[in-house]
């Protein structure tokens, strides 16, 4: 129970750190997005309304003749223009409707003289009392109902070149500016949202990474509980029999030579038992040194096959070797453990398969590989299982290993070794008809030129 809520508070931590890391990202980029797209518009407005008063600029420098003086000619430039010493400022809004015919809705221009009198006016203006005159070239003003404009002011002179005054052209922005709440509004809204929806996938991709930790440490445990399972049994069965042989006032010579082998053979178990998990700790961590060298398959098949003939007889059971090519299979590998890979899989083999059975090794090769079969007419492993038959202190028949003195480490050794040789373990099954297994090894070099010649 401690374990599942250390997971889940780990897990809890993780998807925090990940929404928050991801929050942050979304919300940089979205001030980045909101800055690019209002800068944007700002350029583009900027280039509009410079396109304007420069075409503007250009057509009354051509008009123009006496400094401070609007031309009659310059109403083919600004047809509705109006001089403020007419009095039109008192009609703006009647000005402004005329020149909207002739000016892009929400533009204005203003013509200033030389000492930033206001001369005339055309277009929608700013709603203020305030006519001052700013030299500044962009500028950015509100006027008392609270609209923004966006202005320009230009040098204007006459043909001759003398300095006629100033022009100034400017433009509400309230399109800009309503296009730009729209925006803020919708990353306002949809920054909630998405950080929702960061949220559950954080839990969701956090459970995903804790996955694998969480197998890893139920293995672990099982791994550890198997193993002090099969460390007790032997320490457990030499515990009693030394407890017996104290409860014994008169010992002859007999009997305690057979309380010795009793002793000796569950010692021998249980060293058996630890030689074997360190190997298995040594191959997790890649740290097993041993000495390659040239590695014949075709002798260490036969020796095994003469080795373990006893113990087929013993159980009724056939054993035979099947050479399906008359060379030599050399690899590189250990000896030792190459041995130890066909011992596993045969007395494996030898202690699946009921009396009157066979089981047969095949030996033959390809261009590239070498391939052994360990063929048994045994009892079989049910698909389901299959996938776990090299797995630690795993037994397809508990009750059958026990028996038989298998501790359930004799495939996962097997996998190992064929892992650290860079050849595969695979297994064929049917229940009750047997199993293949099924190993497959590189080939050394002059064998495969061997192979290919003969071929």
């Amino acid at each position: 129970m401690n374990q599942n809520k250390l997971f889940q508070r780990t897990r809890f931590r993780l998807a925090l750190w990940y929404a928050i890391v991801m929050g942050l990202i979304l919300t940089i980029c979205s001030f980045g997005f909101y800055t690019a797209v209002s800068h944007a518009h700002s350029e583009a407005l900027d280039r509009e309304l410079e396109f304007v008063a420069r075409s503007l600029h250009n057509n009354l420098e051509s008009k123009l003749k006496q400094p401070e003086k609007v031309e009659p000619i310059v109403r083919e430039v600004l047809p509705s223009i109006c001089v403020v010493e007419t009095g039109c400022i008192s009609q703006k809004s009647t000005a402004q409707r005329h020149i909207l015919n002739a000016i892009h809705q929400g533009y204005y221009v203003r013509l200033f003289g030389n000492s930033g009198d206001l001369i005339a006016i055309a277009g929608s203006l700013p709603q203020t009392e305030s006519s001052d005159f700013n030299q500044k070239l962009w500028q950015t003003i509100q006027d008392d109902t609270g609209n923004f404009y966006h202005q320009m002011s230009l040098d204007l002179h006459t043909k001759d070149n003398r300095d006629w005054g100033y022009l100034q052209v400017g433009r509400n922005i309230a399109d800009v500016n309503s296009y730009m709440d729209a925006v803020k509004l919708s990353l306002l809204v949809g920054l909630p949202i998405a950080m929702t929806m960061i949220a559950f996938a954080s839990w969701w991709l956090a459970g995903l990474a804790m996955r694998p930790i969480y197998q890893s440490y139920r293995q672990i445990q099982q791994f550890t509980a198997d193993a002090a399972h099969e460390l007790r049994t032997p320490l457990a069965a030499t515990q009693a029999t030394i407890d017996s042989v104290l409860l014994m006032p008169d010992l002859d010579i007999k009997e305690a030579w057979d309380i010795l082998g009793t002793i000796k053979r569950q010692n021998q178990r249980l060293i058996s038992l630890v030689v074997d998990l360190l190997m298995l700790s040594r191959f997790d961590r890649e740290s097993l040194s041993v000495q390659r060298e040239l590695c014949s398959l075709n002798d260490i098949i036969e020796d095994l096959i003469e080795e373990f003939a006893a113990m087929a007889i013993s159980s009724d059971v056939i054993l035979k070797s099947e050479i399906r090519i008359n060379k030599e299979i050399n690899i590189i590998g250990n000896t030792e453990q190459l041995y130890r890979l066909f011992s596993n899989l045969i007395v494996n083999a030898i202690q699946y398969t009921l009396p009157g059975g066979e089981v047969t090794v095949i030996l033959d090769s390809y261009e590239t590989e070498a391939e052994i079969r360990v063929k048994d007419t045994g009892i079989g492993i049910p698909k389901n299982e299959r996938s776990n038959v090299f797995d630690r202190f795993y037994r397809v028949n508990s009750d059958r290993s026990r028996h038989t003195g298998g501790s359930g480490l004799g495939l996962a050794i097997a996998k190992a070794i064929v892992v650290s040789h860079h050849g595969s373990l695979e297994v064929e099954s049917e229940v009750g008809k047997g199993s293949t297994f099924i190993v497959t090894l590189p080939l050394l070099q002059s064998s495969r030129t061997k192979l290919i010649k003969r071929a």
